[in-house]
């Protein structure tokens, strides 16, 4: 799918320019030429990348950047001034570069693609943060969603909460008492048989008996 850049430039000659080498890159293209239009125009343009101009008619790049922090999206900003003290101030309000003008367009390009790439791999780690694969199952636990052979299996809020935590502490003996505590809590008035009745089904579900091991007299572990 084709990355949105949205360009706030006032001058409308560099916006051109901008515009016409982004399009040749195949991103979806808008130019916004003042600050507050281009605040409203992330609402519904919804860009992967935002190329900001430090100078602008009604309020100045810097403000922008700080209003745009919230949607947590690439910022570089443009500016014709060589100061470092405006470069140190557009990064600690959290830009991702600065390019002075005038610029060769083609490393305008290189550093927008760098900063998509940072991105995409922020994205990509936090994403793997929150699942844990196991074999051929996979839990996500974002959406409390369990796959196996990426066919979603459908289990009770129990089941999940039982897999969910075995799976953190897989190989590890839990005994029945640990499991109680930490997926029952303290308060829950059952007794071990509660625990052998949700391991029962959770290898039914899985179609996994082996997953699961009985570690006689103590609990269960989850090999993994």
């Amino acid at each position: 799918m084709n990355k949105r850049i949205l360009i706030i430039e006032d001058e409308p000659d560099i916006a051109r320019i901008l515009k016409y080498a982004f399009a040749k890159e195949n991103f979806l293209v808008r130019c916004e030429e003042c600050g507050m239009s281009g605040i409203e125009a992330v609402k519904n343009f919804m860009p992967d990348v935002v190329l900001l101009d430090v100078m602008l008619p009604d309020i100045s790049g810097f403000e922008v950047c700080k209003n745009l922090m919230k949607y947590k999206i690439p910022i570089l900003m443009l500016t014709a001034r060589n100061d470092i003290v405006d470069k140190i101030l557009g990064l600690e309000l959290g830009a991702d570069d600065y390019i002075t003008k005038p610029f060769d367009i083609r490393e305008v390009i290189t550093r927008v693609n760098v900063a998509l790439r940072r991105i995409e791999r922020i994205i990509n780690k936090e994403e793997e943060s929150e699942k844990i694969i196991i074999g051929d199952i996979i839990i996500i636990k974002k959406s409390r969603e369990v796959y196996k052979n990426n066919e979603l299996i459908k289990l009770k809020p129990k089941e999940y909460d039982l897999l969910l935590y075995m799976s953190e502490n897989k190989n590890r003996v839990l005994s029945r008492d640990q499991i109680l505590i930490k997926v029952w809590n303290y308060d829950f008035e059952g007794d071990w048989r509660t625990i052998d009745v949700h391991i029962r089904r959770l290898r039914q579900k899985l179609h996994c008996e082996e997953l699961i091991e009985t570690v006689f007299g103590i609990g269960y572990i989850l090999k993994g």
